[in-house]
């Protein structure tokens, strides 16, 4: 077939030789045809560089013409420049058109590819010089224009440009999404009504496509100001949801993503089950926006119940197959983590993910172990360090927070470094997570040098220092910092402010700083406010102000605040009150322990031993177990954990006796065993055993045991309680600082203790 297109023109010579003619014309296009589809081939598989390298080639050849098949290899180039943000590739091919084939600009096919490259490259200026240059213009010029300057967020130009589209043709569904986009990133909901107004009056709001840019826009404009507060008769974008006649995935997806995105994650789990039992399929991003909705609703549901929503989520992940997917993993472990989730069953998940791990995975599981087990965190840290993934602030505030789980400020040091050589010593956010980790770790030194160091604060920084000085007891230099203040003050100042006042017995100061929260400030008190005042007025005596408050409160007493009566009850045996707010306890929480055993102490301590052995029965007969005493100590690299009598630690007979031989040491000093509190009616020598074998001891003469590998030289002792020293343990460890001229930290529940020469820093008032 290719021999009859072939012209033969046959020159005779004198020799008689002759010479084909073969004209090039009639071979011209197989041949074009061929490169244009390895081109579009190559462009289409993102091989850019290799389609203009052959572009290129062959056009330094054979230079073709104008035909319909050098404008779709122009298409295809141009397009695949747009798709790669490929500019200097586009503008290179630009200039080329320009100079070697200047009637293909003409063309309007060409051109309106190379206003979408410009305006996808973010160069709109070009673009829009482009395209007030054609000759002739159709929808596509229009849409491209419109999209690029949606995508660079400027409002007047797409305004500008969509109302010359309607003096020149009818607006497709494409113009109108472009329109909306930009009118949900200025968070503008009176440009978007606008443009609503105009899709109905030409009937394109019906249009999926549109109606489903109605809806982001409509959940993305009324987000802010949301709160949480939802009415299905004023919300416009499920108006719009509810009328469409036919709903696709995306329309789905974006009614569910906005109801997350306002804070609604309880609308929105409830529509995916609409969802999914109308036999709708689902996608990556429905799963991703309902797990981000368990996330939204976990403060306001039980954890049991948020735990169960995550298992059955996690089951249609496993069904679906899309488990597979590295975000998929990645939402759900942090979902898990947000819900108190197995470790186990996380760190299973993360582990299945390892050829696809990424820095938001990493801290995702970091997180989990940062609540359940912070040394099993940080070894995670230290692994994801070695396999060279580069922390970012929010990895690093969730190893300090584990770090604050540790009894020495050691790992806060390790990761406080590792933060200055990635360079974000001066972010604000990591500094004040380091002001906490280090204040509970007992080092106030160092978060007040980590405070004074920072050269923007804001009011994180200041509560967060604030709150350092009153865990250690330093209500003056909390007031004195609280003058400082460049920022106004919140709820939380406050009660980081009353609660320094209470652990230092400053009653004048707290009631003038209470009395000021609204007449000063605006703020009106909360629960926890008036807690901290029945503390602080109950722990210096004033029982009777302290039950007058509560009884003032405008809102009901939480668990927190009979807690403190009771506390302060205890302290100065008031046996009658202490009864009222113990009964309250058990009503609110029922399975707490608290009521039950200081009322058990407060009995003993007054000598009414069957009183105290009849509560004992009492919270016996309704199953609930006392929080055993425990105790923390780091020697070396490694935490030691001591119960009462230290049952279970492999040196208990020696810890014993050298602690028997302590005690009478310390005796020689002054020591005398609190008795008073012993829990039953039992013989003196019994009383005392009991208190020997309380764990703070058994930790202290451990450490003592261990001099030599306590951390900073073993100058100083750092033991962690569960819960509140006793009076006992107190003057123990008053003597025992003495005794081994060290000083001995310890934080119990409530607040920390420095023990040095035979003094504590709460000057015997807690």
């Amino acid at each position: 077939m290719m021999l009859r297109s072939i012209k033969l023109v046959c020159y005779v010579s004198s020799k008689n030789s002759c010479f084909l003619n073969l004209s090039t014309s009639t071979l011209e296009q197989p041949i074009a045809k061929d490169v244009h589809d390895q081109i579009h081939s190559l462009s289409v598989h993102g091989n850019l560089q290799e389609a203009l390298s052959l572009f290129y080639t062959h056009n330094n050849t054979n230079i073709p013409n104008s035909s319909s098949l050098s404008r779709q290899t122009y298409a295809s180039l141009f397009h695949a420049c747009a798709r790669q943000k490929h500019l200097h590739g586009g503008m290179t091919l630009h200039h080329y058109i320009l100079e070697k084939d200047p009637t293909i600009i003409t063309d309007l096919f060409v051109t309106n590819h190379i206003i979408n490259m410009y305006c996808k490259c973010g160069h709109t200026v070009y673009a829009h010089h482009l395209f007030d240059e054609m000759p002739r213009r159709n929808i596509v010029s229009w849409t491209a224009l419109i999209s690029g300057y949606a995508q660079s967020g400027h409002v007047r130009e797409c305004f500008a440009l969509f109302s010359g589209l309607m003096g020149h043709c009818r607006p497709n569904e494409f113009a109108f999404a472009s329109l909306l986009s930009v009118c949900e990133e200025e968070l503008d909901i009176n440009y978007g009504r606008q443009v609503h107004a105009v899709a109905l009056k030409i009937c394109l709001d019906a249009n999926v496509y549109v109606a489903n840019s109605l809806i982001t826009m409509y959940c993305k404009c009324s987000g802010s100001g949301c709160n949480g507060v939802y009415d299905d008769r004023t919300d416009e974008g499920w108006t719009v949801f509810e009328s469409m006649e036919f709903r696709n995935l995306i329309t789905w997806n974006s009614m569910i993503a906005g109801l997350q995105s306002r804070g609604l994650g309880d609308k929105a789990i409830s529509l995916f089950r609409q969802m999914y039992r109308n036999g709708i399929g689902f996608n990556r991003a429905t799963l991703l926006s309902v797990f981000s909705s368990l996330s939204e609703c976990c403060n306001s549901d039980s954890s049991k119940r948020s735990l169960s929503r995550c298992y059955q989520l996690h089951c249609l992940a496993i069904k679906s197959g899309l488990i597979s997917e590295v975000e998929v993993r990645t939402t759900l472990v942090k979902s898990y983590a947000d819900h108190g989730g197995c470790s186990s069953d996380c760190y299973r998940l993360f582990s299945e993910t390892s050829c696809h791990h990424d820095i938001v995975l990493w801290t995702a599981i970091i997180t989990i172990f940062a609540e359940q087990d912070p040394e099993q965190a940080l070894l995670l840290f230290c692994q994801m360090l070695r396999e060279d993934f580069v922390p970012d602030w929010h990895t690093f505030s969730i190893v300090l927070k584990a770090c604050a789980s540790f009894v020495t400020e050691q790992h806060a040091l390790s990761v406080h470094s590792q933060v200055i050589r990635k360079g974000f010593q001066e972010d604000t956010i990591l500094s004040n997570a380091l002001i906490h980790a280090y204040s509970r770790c007992g080092s106030l030194a160092l978060s007040k040098q980590v405070f004074d160091e920072m050269r923007c604060r804001d009011l994180v920084s200041w509560n967060s220092m604030l709150k350092s000085y009153a865990l250690h007891g330093k209500a003056k230099d909390a007031l004195q910092l609280f003058r400082r203040m460049n920022v106004n003050p919140d709820s939380a100042t406050f009660v980081a402010l009353l609660s320094a006042c209470s652990h230092a017995g400053l009653v004048e100061e707290g009631v003038e700083i209470f009395n000021s929260m609204p007449k000063n400030y605006g703020i009106v008190p909360q629960l926890d406010h008036y807690a901290c005042m029945v503390d602080l007025f109950g722990r210096s005596g004033r029982m009777a102000k302290a039950k007058d408050l509560i009884h003032k409160m405008p809102m009901k007493p939480d668990s927190v605040i009979w807690s403190a009566l009771l506390g302060s009850c205890r302290k100065h045996g008031e046996t009658h009150l202490a009864k009222l707010a113990a009964d309250k306890l058990k009503e609110l929480e029922p399975n707490n322990s608290l009521g039950y055993v200081q009322m058990s102490n407060i009995y003993s301590s007054s000598g009414s031993f069957i009183e105290a052995s009849l509560i004992r029965k009492e919270m016996r007969g309704s199953r609930v177990r006392k929080e055993p005493g425990l105790s923390w100590i780091e020697i070396g690299k490694h935490v030691h954990e001591f119960a009462s009598g230290g049952k279970h630690h492999p040196q208990r007979e020696f810890i014993l006796d050298r602690l028997k031989i302590l005690i009478g040491q310390l005796k020689e000093k002054g020591y005398v065993p609190e008795t008073s509190f012993a829990l039953y009616d039992t013989e003196e020598e019994h009383k005392e055993e009991q208190l020997f074998h309380h764990s703070e001891k058994m930790a202290l003469v451990f450490a003592i045991m261990n001099e030599d590998s306590l951390p900073f030289g073993g100058n100083v002792i750092k033991i962690i309680k569960n819960i509140r020293i006793c009076v006992d343990c107190h003057n123990f460890m008053k003597l025992a600082s003495d005794r081994f001229q060290k000083e001995i930290i310890v934080r119990d529940s409530n607040r920390f203790h420095h023990f040095k020469d035979a003094k504590c820093s709460c000057s015997d008032y807690w």
